[in-house]
Parts: structure tokens; sequence; C-alpha cells
């Protein structure tokens, strides 16, 4: 059966309306979807190997028939192990899994299957064996699908699974479909682009992609090194590039319906309300800010900075510019106690100017709330401050010039263009105090100008970072002891996560008692976190920002925005269990003034691989542009800003750490492409589907 590419999956061969709804919730929709989801790895069942042959640490795919299994109980309580022993004309091998009852239903004995892992030596000396090694029944009973020839006998796709759609089904799906391609199913990369960077036709593309050659380099394959797998990662780059360039071309092309002038007058009152002398970063990115401001098209830029970098000064600099030539301007920030702390913090720097700042946020009372919708839409306040409350519907403004987005990374695309709609052609910053890696700037950012500021400011020393196990607990707190009677401040930090929120929270309610009343009897403890209302968590935050707490324990709702420069000591409890980025916002609440501050981890006694690269990577250094590049390893794109709410594309073929340089190469050919001119219809066909593929802002 042929089947265009634009087919809903439902309607293809064995799929259905229910296997459908499951592939759909891993964002496959129709045919081509399915298409551009290449395999997680491939296995080569050309050439499997004897099972007489296998070494100790050898990473090998076989074939065999399972001889015998059952499940044994060991003498740790609930915990089992079912074993099989599966053999071809060589010889013999033990597969062995842990707590997989079911697995009694699946490697029957007389089944014919297929197992990929590593060899290893038994424990009680019983020869090699695998341990929980991925596997597939090949045929044997009602698993045999009559087609073997799609799974043994040649390289074989390995898919993820989706739901009901095992990696085999998927496998013969695939197959089918691809059998079933017409012979042109079009192609968005230009004939020109192809010609130059595209190599294969996109229907043979597929076709390797998925099932390869014979003798194609199983190497080459798992790391997506094959001419067919590159053709279908640079067309997706390529594509997702061309969109972002021609997002570039519009925002150009855009006129603001007002002009922004900087004179001497202005000059006087930034300096007015300076509050010290800015680093050179500082001055370098303000300038480059102030400069679009006077552009005639809308700015469209990014200012990053480590944490403590004085972005907000910049920033607000720079809105104080657009509040003196009649503009209002408007900060968005991700939390309420983050709005509160830039709310206080603006006003006390505008107290100088005749300006005067509005806080705007979901909890306020209705009076306060209809008071600041009322001076935002007459103009007699120039400046709001707020929370996602900002782009609500009733919120609305004389004359919106100037919007600055904090934290950026953690809004919706949709808050943020909302945001925007609100002003006639605004010029738009958005800040983070998480450093983007170089890789993610060409793709979630490659719309955005970017400043960055790197200084930290003068008399800031680098924070010292310990690991610490709970066996070092005491010496820990004979630490902080030291440093608060020495009239220091410090924070203890709990993980607070959305499985386990109440147990957390409870912890860290108990851990404020216990400090109080067994650890640090004569300190002022006090705890926040985001359970308490606005009133008293700003209390607490005040209390302490004014000395009258000693140790702060708090949920992270200190990581970001919180301020008190005579606060040295950082203690984050259960280290293991935070990302490196939050680890790393949260190092950056202490050492804001000139003591030299500390950090301890203090984590568990069994760490996972990744919780140990992610303390050791904290420890090591406190470059946050490091620390970004660290994260992406560790965590890859995905995970690093959260994809569907930051805006980095939902890539399928690519994956932007291991092909940033394939990255790089399609961003070129977009650029050096649409400088040729070519012809309107071939650029709609290349970006249809943009915004739709990508889950971002639309493309013109």
């Amino acid at each position: 059966m042929t089947h265009d590419l634009r087919t809903p999956l439902q309607f293809v061969k064995g799929i259905g309306p229910r296997r459908a709804a499951d592939l759909a919730g891993a964002d496959l929709h129709v045919l081509e979807d399915l298409l551009l989801r290449l395999p997680r790895r491939y296995d080569d069942r050309e050439h499997a190997r004897p099972i007489a042959e296998l070494r100790a640490g050898d990473a090998v795919a076989i074939l065999g028939t399972v001889l015998s299994a059952g499940e044994r109980r060991t003498q740790r309580r609930g915990f089992r192990i079912f074993e099989a022993m599966i053999g071809d004309a060589s010889g013999q091998v033990r597969a062995v899994f842990f707590n997989q009852s079911f697995l009694a239903d699946v490697l029957a004995p007389r089944r014919q299957v297929a197992l990929f892992g590593t060899v290893d030596r038994g424990r009680t000396g019983g020869g090699l064996q695998f341990t929980n090694p991925d596997y597939e029944v090949l045929a044997g009973d009602a698993a045999d699908d009559g087609d073997q020839r799609v799974h043994i006998g040649r390289i074989v796709p390995i898919y993820e699974r989706v739901g009901s759609v095992t990696p085999k089904m998927a496998r013969r799906i695939v197959h089918t479909c691809l059998e079933g391609l017409p012979g042109d199913i079009g192609d968005p990369l230009p004939p020109a682009v192809r010609r130059r960077h595209g190599g294969l036709d996109r229907r043979t593309a597929l076709l390797r992609a998925h099932f390869p050659e014979s003798g194609t380099s199983l190497d080459d394959l798992n790391l997506y090194r094959t001419p067919a797998q590159r053709r279908l990662i640079f067309e997706e780059f390529f594509v997702f590039q061309l969109g972002l360039a021609l997002k570039r071309r519009e925002t150009d092309t855009l006129r603001k319906p007002h002009a922004i002038a900087v004179d001497d007058r202005i000059r006087r009152a930034a300096l007015d309300v300076l509050p010290f002398r800015l680093t050179g970063d500082q001055r370098q990115a303000l300038r480059e800010i102030v400069e679009d401001l006077q552009r005639p098209r809308p700015m469209n830029r990014l200012l990053q900075g480590d944490v403590g970098s004085g972005k907000t000064i910049v920033a607000l600099l720079a809105a104080l510019v657009a509040m003196e030539n009649g503009l209002q301007a408007a900060v968005m920030s991700p939390t309420e106690l983050l709005a509160e702390q830039h709310f206080l913090n603006i006003a006390r720097l505008l107290e100088p100017s005749r300006f005067e700042p509005v806080l705007l946020t979901g909890t306020m009372g209705a009076k306060d709330r209809r008071d600041a919708w009322e001076r935002l839409a007459e103009g007699d306040a120039q400046l709001a401050v707020g929370t996602h409350a900002l782009v609500q519907e009733a919120v609305r403004f004389k004359q919106l010039g100037f919007v600055i987005i904090d934290e950026q990374h953690r809004f919706g695309v949709i808050q943020r263009a909302t945001l925007r709609r609100k002003g006639i052609q605004p010029d738009v910053l958005v800040m983070t105090a998480t450093p983007i890696p170089r890789t993610l700037a060409l793709t979630a950012y490659g719309d955005l100008d970017v400043s960055v500021i790197r200084e930290l400011p003068p008399g800031r020393q680098p924070v010292a970072t310990r690991l610490a196990g709970e066996r070092q607990r005491a010496d820990v707190y004979r630490f902080v002891q030291r440093e608060l009677r020495a009239g220091r401040q410090g924070y203890v930090v709990y993980p607070l996560v959305e499985e386990s929120e109440k147990v957390d929270l409870k912890a860290a309610t108990e851990m404020a008692r216990q400090l109080q009343t067994e650890v640090f009897p004569d300190l002022r403890i006090g705890l926040v976190h985001g359970r308490l209302g606005p009133a008293d968590r700003e209390g607490i935050m005040r209390a302490f920002a004014a000395g009258d707490i000693d140790l702060l324990v708090a949920t992270t709702v200190v990581e970001v925005g919180v301020d008190v420069s005579n606060a040295t000591v950082m203690l984050i409890e259960h280290a293991e269990r935070f990302g490196l980025a939050q680890l790393h916002q949260l190092r950056g609440r202490v050492g804001r003034g000139a003591q030299r501050a500390h950090c301890v981890l203090l984590h568990g006694d069994e760490l996972s691989a990744a919780a140990r690269a992610r303390l050791a990577a904290v420890a090591e250094t406190t470059d946050g542009f490091e620390i970004a590049e660290r994260d992406l390893e560790i965590r890859g794109p995905g995970d690093f800003v959260g994809t569907r709410q930051s805006g980095v594309p939902a890539l399928r073929t690519g994956d932007l750490l291991r092909d940033h340089r394939v990255m790089e190469d399609a961003r070129k050919a977009a650029r050096d492409w649409l400088g040729e001119k070519p012809p309107r219809a071939e650029v709609d066909a290349a970006v249809a589907g943009w915004s739709e593929r990508f889950h971002l802002v639309g493309v013109g």
C-alpha cells in the first residue's frame, strides 16, 4: 500500500487508532514524523557472533534459541533473578535479568531470540553471561510474524519503545511504509543546496538510515555518521536555520513607531541612579543595548551573564533610557519572589529619578491589581515589574516600548510573544543567568543578538566549594557555626521535587526545628518555602536581608534573585538531587560581598555516575559558561532548559551536542542560499510547517 508522507498514522497499516494514540504521545502524528524518527541504535544480525566466540567485555549481538528459563528467589527480600539459557549451533550462554518476573511469558523455551549487551563473567564462577541485556523474540509462536527477513540476517534498526509499539513492531511498520513510498516524496532541501550539501536524495536517505545496506560500518551507524543519516540531520538543521534566518529578516524589516535618542540629560539621569562603577563587560553590554534602542528596527537581544555579574543594573539603565524618551517598560520575572525582589531593588535605585515602578503579581489583592492596571493604561506608571500576570488580557499599556524578560528560559514562547504584543514593536531584551552554550545559542537563540557579561564586579571572590558526605555532617556544622559566630549569615537549602513535595517540605521544616533546638540553639534561624504566602515570605526575606536572621533554611525559592551581601555560607542538603545549573545558581546566592564565601555540597553515600559528574563539575569550577557546557554534556540538549517551554527546537534526527558541526554548516548554508535570492516558492516549500515541526513561533 502506498502512503503519502502526510498520511495520519492511524491509517497506516499495522498501526490503527490505539497505537496511533500512543505514538501521538511521542509527538508522532503523520507518516513523515515516524520516518524522521531515526533508530536509537543498530544491531548487526547479519554477522551475529557465535556463542562459542564470546569474550568477557564484548558488546555483541547473538541469535539463538531459549533452551531453558526460570526464576529463582534470593536471600534479599523482594529480589528475584530470572535466568534463561540461550543456545546456538556453537554453544550456550546464560542471560540474567533482575526483578523481571514477566519474562517467564516472553523468553519461553524453544523461542528464537536476539540478545544485545555486554558479556561479563558470572559472580558465582558459572562462566560467561549477559546481565539485563536488550532482547527481542524473533520466532517460535505467536511472536512469529512470518517476515523474519526484516528482523534477522541484516543490520537491523532498534527503536525506542512508545507505549504499545514495541521496537520489533516499529521495525516492521517502518519497513512496510518504506517499501510503499512513492518514487517522488518531495524534498525540503532546495535543489541548489542539495547539490552542494545534501548528497543522497531524500527517499534513498530514509531507506538507508532505517535499513542500512550490507557492509555499512556499525560504528558509523551508531555514531550517526553515515551519508544517509547525515543527509537527514543536515536537512532538519537547514530547515530550522532557514526559519530562524527568515524570522530575523522579518524582524529587520519592522519599524518602531517611536524614536529613542540619548542626550546629556538622559546620561545625567542614568548616572544619578548608578550605585557603582560598571565593569568593562557591563559597559559594553549597555552600549550594545542602547545602540539597538536608537535603531529604527525593534531590538531582539539576549543578555546572558553569570550569577552576580550585574545584569539587572544594565537592564534598568537601558529601561531608564526608554522611559526618559516617554515610553513605558516592563520587567517579567518567573516567580513572585524574584519579581518582588526586583521591584524592591528597582524602586530603591529609581528613587533619585522621576519614575516609580508598579508591581503586578497573581496573588496581589484585587484593589492593588486594579490600581496597577489603571496606572499603566493611563501612562501614570512608566515601569511595570511582575510575573506572568503581566500578560493577562486585562493588562493594558499606554505606550509599552521596552520589554525585559528575566530568566527567560522559564517562560513559554507564547508568554513571551504575548507580552511583546502589548506594545507596538517594542524593543525586547531577554536575560538569563544560566549561560547558554554556543551550540544552543546557534539554535534556540539564533534569531537574537547576544551580549555577554563574564566579569564579576570588583572585590568579588570565587566561592570556595567543597563536597562532603553524610559522615562529615558534624564537621560541616562546626564550620557553619564558626562563620555565623563571626557575624556572617548563611543558607541551608533543601531540594523540593514535585513528586515528593510534601515529604521534602516536611524534611525542610523538621531540619529548621532541629537546627534551632539541637545544633545552633544560640543562633536565629528562619524558614522560607514556596507554600508561604507572599507577605510571610517577603517578611522573612526582609528579616534575613536586615540581619535579623542568621541562618535561613529554604527550599529552592532562593535559587534566583536573593541578594544578601553578608551571606557567606551556602549548605546544600542532598546535593545529588539538584541539577548542575541549579547547584551553580544556588552557589551564586553567596559571595555577593567582599568577604570570602563558601558552598558545601552535602551528599548521600551512594551516588549515581551522573550525580557524581554533576557534583565534581560544580566543585572544579565557578565559571558558569564552563558549567553550562558540562551540563549540556551530562544532560543533553533536550533537558538543558526544558525543550517545550524554552524555545529549544524539538529535533528528531539531529542532536545538538553530537551534531553541532552539522548545525553550523546548516546555518551557513541557509544564510548563503537566502543571499542568492531564491524564488519565493522554493523558500515557502522549504519552511512549510516550520512552527508546527519545531514547536516555535511561526515564520512570516
